[in-house]
């Protein structure tokens, strides 16, 4: 898959160290990007030092630490063309009588608040370039329930609203903002599933109408088109990636 204009182009990625935000800042690097990735993990070898990757450790948890980094990526690389806010991480499943309260804040802060201050922060430089796109990820979980635990899902519904409502403020400014929603994706963030026997891995392949787990470079993919061109007339929407999950 090729897309020639991202040649070039910044693209902030969060998350990027890992799973589907590594994949995409794979693929932004194959198309010619530019990348400041962000992530609390060291530099990943599948990356390496390249010369295009601007690499911020930062917690997206930590407000002024995240802020930071941006800003750092933002003045070796300028002002991004492309945000895709994918950092995120589960709940355990855990329904709301067994999350405590650090346990909601903490994954409302990861899934959630990152995509705000990220966006905040990136914002106000695309307007004054009339132009910038969003992906958000959101998750099945943000559609139905079972995806997730009670934080996790309320994050994943509270990201697609979000993302509707920064569409719908910027639209005529320049700003496209759309969302991901991935179901059951191969990565590092879901070791839990494929762990012993990966029983739970099977079952959940069993479920899914395609009978497989998809990889993150599939998720990667749609990302592409979702930032390109191509999708230009894409505004406020959610596109699941899901392998016919939500079809049942």
């Amino acid at each position: 898959m090729q897309f020639t204009e991202f040649k070039d182009q910044t693209v902030l990625i969060t998350g990027a160290a890992s799973g589907i935000g590594l994949a995409q800042t794979r693929a932004f690097l194959a198309q010619g990007a530019r990348v400041i990735a962000v992530d609390r993990q060291d530099l990943p070898a599948q990356i390496g030092d390249n010369a295009a990757v601007n690499w911020q450790q930062a917690d997206v948890r930590d407000a002024a630490a995240l802020t930071s980094a941006i800003q750092a990526g933002m003045a070796a690389l300028g002002t991004p063309q492309i945000v895709c806010n994918t950092a995120g991480k589960l709940d355990g499943y855990q329904p709301t009588l067994a999350t405590d309260l650090a346990a909601w804040q903490d994954i409302l802060a990861t899934d959630l608040t990152s995509q705000y201050l990220v966006t905040n922060a990136t914002l106000p430089a695309m307007l004054a370039q009339h132009h910038g796109v969003f992906v958000n990820m959101a998750s099945i979980a943000g559609l139905v329930a079972g995806g997730g635990g009670a934080a996790y899902t309320a994050a994943k519904h509270a990201i697609i609203g979000y993302t509707k409502q920064l569409d719908l403020d910027y639209a005529a400014k320049g700003i496209r903002a759309n969302c991901i929603a991935p179901g059951a994706i191969d990565t590092p963030m879901n070791a839990a599933d494929f762990a012993g026997d990966g029983k739970m891995a099977q079952w959940v392949a069993e479920q899914t109408p395609a009978k497989r787990w998809a990889q993150p470079e599939e998720v990667a993919d749609l990302t592409l088109f979702l930032a390109s061109r191509h999708a230009a007339y894409l505004h406020g929407t959610v596109v699941p990636i899901d392998g016919g999950w939500l079809e049942k």
